[in-house]
């Protein structure tokens, strides 16, 4: 499996959220804290936290990009208390998108976003098989509204071990939703899962860099392979980051870049800081280069 890691941007609350999320989900812990500086946001707090098997990155990088239901994350609670129990924690200080009721996919289910602005959806899975307790979703809207299957489809074709799962359409009778629309779709790459969404109402919102995905690659090749084949907006283009035609903005970063980072010796770490930030696309060499001095 690829280690492949939801990215979360925030302004100066990554250290209080990450410490709220793993005391609100079981089986969570922060793995790692670090701090980088000299960087066009000053000093950035980047964190490393897994929850309940899902790991995340979380920055503190300033006030330049806000959470949007576009990007979510998709809870299977094996109980309906579990269900009630995440809503009354994550809601407080948020809001409800879809209010915690009985609906025809589930009988628990809500939507909401938390204090922070990040959106959760909680669902009782009841018998279904649960292959994941946290799903990254996306939500194609606007423009890209009814683009979600091509999307499947589309990442599949570039990431191995990668494939279509289950597919439910919105059918008849639910507009402004075409009939032929996903209202949920299942799809995994190199062995992670995610889900997909249409939605054909006037949100106002689409993806942005507040939710990136972040794909470790162990070679320069690896890099090329998919930078070549996600990135579709040049000027998106900066330090490991691209945005694909969807909007989706992805981060393609080497594996050895944590080791590198998180070296005791600021002087390297500040020599590989410097280094990566004059790239668009990673160099690994030319990193290896700066990291050894």
């Amino acid at each position: 499996m690829r280690r492949m890691v939801p990215h979360l941007w925030y302004d100066k609350e990554a250290g209080e959220a990450a410490d709220f999320y793993t005391k609100t989900f079981k089986n969570s812990s922060i793995k790692s804290r670090t701090t980088i500086d000299n960087t066009p946001s000053g000093s950035v707090e980047i964190l490393t936290i897994e929850l309940e098997g899902q790991e995340f990155m979380m920055i503190s990088a300033g006030p330049y990009f806000k959470f949007t239901p576009a990007a979510s994350f998709l809870v299977a609670c094996e109980t309906k208390e579990e269900v009630e129990r995440l809503w009354g924690k994550l809601s407080e200080g948020g809001k409800a998108l879809m209010e915690l009721a009985a609906y025809p996919f589930s009988e628990k289910y809500g939507w909401l976003e938390d204090k922070y602005g990040l959106s959760w959806q909680l669902m009782y899975s009841g018998a279904r098989k649960v292959r994941r307790k946290i799903t990254p979703t996306l939500m194609f809207t606007g423009e890209n509204c009814g683009k979600a299957e091509e999307a499947m489809q589309f990442y599949t074709s570039i990431f191995s071990d990668s494939k279509v799962g289950e597919i439910t359409r919105y059918g008849p009778g639910l507009e402004p939703d075409a009939a032929d629309g996903i209202s949920h779709g299942e799809f995994t790459l190199d062995g992670n899962d995610y889900s997909v969404m249409d939605s054909a109402y006037e949100h106002g919102f689409t993806f942005n860099e507040a939710v990136s995905l972040m794909v470790y690659c162990d070679t320069q090749e690896e890099i090329d392979h998919f930078w070549d084949r996600l990135s579709a907006v040049p000027e998106a283009e900066q330090c490991g980051w691209l945005k694909d035609r969807y909007g989706l903005s992805w981060q393609i970063v080497p594996t050895i870049m944590n080791e590198m980072m998180g070296d005791k010796d600021p002087a390297k770490s500040a020599r590989v800081t410097e280094a990566f930030l004059k790239m668009k696309k990673f160099d690994i060499a030319e990193l290896k280069k700066a990291y050894e001095g």
